[in-house]
């Protein structure tokens, strides 16, 4: 390298240089260069190319692509991603022979990155409309390299995504590490093509999501990629190439699809008369998107309260019922009547509207028919299943499956999803029609849905009916200046809340624009705004929300009426048709789980810090059950729901799950379970009873997180099977309890509170409610230096956690028979 370098360096010094001294040049030759000063324009001044800083703030400097007609900086390419120049050090991009694009650092003279081609003609650098950054040989008038060969997260019209055989070129996207690093993160987007083509999102080498295979339409998962108005899309599947690509209608339209450096994948389009980018599709976008969340033959839905079912119930039973009711659904579900291939008894059974399996376990054949398909799949005992892979016309080519169908999905509203036919025993084959909408013998996943959508379509009307009935006449001022919104709680005691308009809580948000998103809830995304000069975050209530009207009004009626330094403070709201917003005081330093469970923002937290944030927890729940106006049972107490603002102090949060109670009363029974899995009490769980000793064990939960910095979902102790509430008790019990203490922190100086809060901690998940204190007695044995009492044995400390669920909550229906409880379970 130090050698090449040197060579570099010799012909920048020996070649006649002509430095282009206007801002704006059209083309980087042998003889013309672009600084810092510079960029590099394509002929209708749609894109621009030169030296950027992605922020203000930053000292970084990169060379990439943005749109040069629009005000926001949009970088769609960026060359040096992994090797930044530094803002003291000059950069320069150039030419040099043979042929060779590279960008070089003034000052240290070092090589940082480079199109590594070669060439004997003459060179010219060039920024097409397209957005590509094209290298042509002028004499042999041929293109030796381009900038859409070697895309970072942006995907633009008329760009390959895929892979060509021939010549080994890969086309995926990569995610940024952050808003403001363009290095390479930790997403990709990308076509596999190990087996049938299939776009998947990993995280590392974990798939995250995927789209499904292309049937000729649209990929069978991810029906937003399908022809319409805005765009044309092609795939290409043959020997040579799998290709991916889509084109703009109108070539005046500004679009881009993006994977975000959350795990993101967006489409969004430019509106010229917003002034901003709006987004058209956004995956994935929710729950069942989550790659196999159901396992092999469930189908993941929205609308039921359970998650997941089983494909078709009459066939299928989970392969681990306990699993089942705990929410761990990673077993699947398998045949309750086993294969008899041998005997050639087997048949097919069509499923329609189905998110195509997993294609790595599978073959095909682009020419053959559904019924040669059909003879195939029946002569190989391990197929399982098969499809068309084309469904245009009556349809066309063979896909067939072998081993088990993971990652499948049943959609219901005919957007999404294609026949396919599923091998079945001969008795279970009957006299049926072979669809999933007429399945013999058992209910199906759609008459449960028809039996659950017509209930909650009344409860969403009158939900709304009694909203509409709160709102008042709004003030002419777009701020909604002294307006309110009251709410008669059971005919009692009427509250006041500022209300907003939708206007001026969108303007205060630029319009929800995602670069003021702070993330996203069970209740939707939360953004980042500054209305009437003070900094505020907005809940926005998705129309996808695993919560609704109910968690909102819950939520505006219970914290409207808490005033602590340990609560989060809600400003007002806003309700107009179907957008419902929440607006609350903002947290610079967002939620506590972005610290602890981070292993490079954990060490801003020192041992002081921790036990601060443990205290004002404790004095905010004490509030919560005790001291407020009324009693108030949070049942969703976890890490990201409590905030910490500019000094680090935390705030409680989210209260679309709480339950209020007056008098002498502190707990209750439900059938609705609703909470978060791994701080759930054991009582709670089980029976649905909650009470204030249901917060106690929440608390507890999260005081050993806090003092660990490892989540009790998910801990599993190398040594043992125990998950982190099992592992604090045994260390407890062997005197050990000093090594629970994050490592990623200095040795706390005041060990004793440590320790003392570890008890506390393990006093607050004990198995019976009776043992577990009072928040009263938590905030006086964490401040007083008086003998602990011994904690006992605590609930779950062996029980593993869901595995492999990403979900946050977890909802509970118990229903009672004559002879056994039944026990569903959906995500929140």
């Amino acid at each position: 390298m130090k050698e090449v370098t040197t060579i570099y360096v010799l012909l920048l010094i020996l070649l006649p240089i002509q430095q282009i001294y206007p801002t704006e040049i059209n083309v980087i030759s042998d003889s013309q260069f672009l600084t810092e000063e510079d960029t590099l324009v394509s002929p209708a001044k749609t894109f621009e190319l030169g030296f950027f800083r992605p922020s203000d703030t930053e000292t970084t400097i990169y060379v990439g692509i943005w749109y040069k007609k629009i005000f926001v900086k949009t970088v769609v390419w960026v060359a040096n991603r992994d090797r930044p120049l530094i803002s003291a050090e000059a950069g320069v991009l150039r030419i040099v022979n043979p042929g060779n694009l590279v960008i070089m650092n003034n000052v240290t003279n070092d090589l940082m990155w480079s199109s590594n081609t070669t060439s004997s003609g003459n060179v010219a650098a060039k920024l097409l409309d397209t957005g590509n950054l094209v290298l042509m040989d002028q004499q042999k008038e041929m293109m030796i390299w381009q900038s859409f060969d070697y895309p970072t997260d942006t995907l633009l019209p008329g760009m390959s995504f895929g892979r060509n055989f021939l010549t080994k070129k890969e086309w995926h996207l990569s995610s940024w590490k952050n808003s403001q690093d363009p290095a390479v993160g930790e997403f990709t987007y990308s076509i596999d093509t190990l087996s049938y083509p299939q776009n998947e999102l990993r995280q590392g080498d974990v798939v995250k999501y995927r789209a499904g295979p292309w049937n000729g339409i649209r990929f069978s998962g991810a029906s937003e990629f399908k022809q319409n108005p805005i765009f044309t899309y092609s795939m290409v599947i043959n020997e040579t190439e799998v290709v991916y690509s889509y084109n703009l209608v109108n070539s005046s339209v500004l679009s881009r699809l993006t994977l975000n450096y959350s795990g993101q994948i967006e489409r969004t389009v430019w509106v010229d008369n917003g002034k901003k980018w709006q987004s058209i599709l956004s995956l994935p976008k929710e729950t069942c998107d989550t790659y196999n969340i159901c396992g092999a033959y469930g189908s993941c839905t929205l609308v039921s309260f359970q998650t997941c079912m089983c494909l078709d119930d009459s066939k299928f039973m989970p392969k681990n019922p306990k699993g089942w009711e705990t929410a761990d659904w990673s077993g699947g579900c398998v045949r309750k009547t086993p294969l008899d291939c041998e005997n050639g008894s087997d048949g097919f059974v069509r499923y329609s509207d189905v998110k195509l399996p997993d294609t790595q376990n599978s073959w095909f054949n682009l020419s053959m028919t559904l019924k040669e398909c059909e003879a195939k799949c029946r002569k190989n005992c391990t197929c399982m299943a098969y499809a068309n892979t084309d469904i245009r016309g009556e349809g066309s080519g063979c896909l067939l499956w072998f081993n088990e169908l993971n990652d499948i999905r049943v959609y219901f509203d005919g957007k999404g999803g294609q026949d396919i036919f599923i091998r079945m025993a001969s008795s279970d084959l009957g006299n049926f029609t072979q669809t999933v909408s007429t399945n013999k013998g058992g209910t199906n996943i759609k008459t449960i849905l028809l039996a659950v959508i017509l209930p909650v379509l009344l409860i969403g009307f009158s939900s709304t009916w009694f909203f509409c009935v709160w709102r008042k006449k709004r003030h002419a001022k777009a701020t909604g200046e002294g307006e309110s919104l009251q709410v008669q709680e059971s005919n009692s005691e009427a509250m006041e809340l500022p209300l907003f308009s939708f206007s001026a809580v969108a303007k205060a948000t630029a319009s929800f624009s995602s670069d003021n998103k702070l993330g996203e809830g069970g209740f939707g995304p939360v953004y980042k705004g500054i209305l009437e000069g003070g900094e505020i975050a907005v809940k926005r209530l998705s129309i996808t929300s695993s919560q609704g009207l109910h968690e909102f009004k819950n939520e505006v009626i219970c914290i409207s009426k808490l005033q602590h330094r340990n609560l989060v403070k809600l400003l007002g709201c806003s309700i107009e048709g179907d957008e419902k917003l929440l607006i609350y005081e903002y947290m610079p330093n967002k939620s506590l789980d972005s610290f602890i469970f981070d292993k490079v923002r954990s060490t801003l937290l020192d041992w002081t810090k921790r036990f601060n944030i443990i205290a004002g927890i404790a004095r905010g729940l004490l509030y919560l059950h005790q001291d407020s106006r009324l009693r108030i049972i949070h049942r969703d107490l976890k890490a990201s729901n409590i905030l910490l603002d500019h000094d680090m102090n935390p705030k409680i949060s989210d209260f679309g799950l709480a339950r209020s109670f007056g008098g002498n009363e502190t707990g209750a029974n439900t059938e609705r379970v609703v909470g978060t899995y791994s701080y759930m009490s054991p009582e709670y769980a089980l029976d649905g009873i909650f009470s204030t000793k249901s917060d106690v064990f929440s608390f507890g939960v999260l005081v050993l997180e806090i003092v660990s910095g490892k989540r009790n979902r998910g801990f599993i102790h190398p040594e043992h099977d125990n998950n982190l509430i099992g592992h604090a008790w045994r260390m407890h019990n062997e005197g050990r309890s000093m090594e629970l203490v994050d490592t990623n922190i200095e040795k706390p100086s005041n060990p004793s509170e440590v320790l003392r809060s570890i008890e506390v901690g393990l006093l607050c998940v004990q198995q019976n409610p009776e043992d577990r204190p009072n928040m009263s007695s938590v905030v006086q044995l964490l401040g007083n230096e008086v003998a602990l009492p011994k904690p006992k044995q605590p609930a779950f400390f062996t029980q593993r956690n869901i595995p492999g669920a990403d979900f946050s909550s977890i909802l509970y229906t118990t229903r009672s028979t004559n002879e056994f409880t039944v026990t569903e379970i959906v995500a929140r």
